[in-house]
């Protein structure tokens, strides 16, 4: 399995989302549960979010890669998906 990096932002609505998403795609496979993600807190570490390319959190890298980021007005399910579509990548 990949590890997962991922930004948040405290107090973000979309990164509450993405939580919820996750802790429901993780009860509906709980293969989803062993991926490792290291979640980065954009005040707290400046210096890691300068190596990353992106704009809006939540923001969910494999690598360098950027997998999934949040956008304005982005629903619910659209984040899931977009969520499973980042584990599909992290377990093969």
């Amino acid at each position: 399995m990949k590890k997962i990096t991922a930004f948040e932002y405290e107090g973000c609505p979309y990164c509450e989302q993405g939580k919820k998403a996750i802790d429901e795609l993780i009860k509906e496979n709980p293969e989803y549960g062993k991926i490792e993600i290291e979640w980065i807190e954009e005040h707290e570490h400046p210096e890691i979010i300068a190596n990353y390319d992106y704009q809006a959190t939540p923001s969910m890298f494999i690598g360098k890669e950027k997998l999934y980021e949040a956008h304005l007005y982005e629903k619910y399910e659209e984040c899931k998906e977009n969520i499973r579509k980042v584990f599909e990548k992290a377990v093969k």
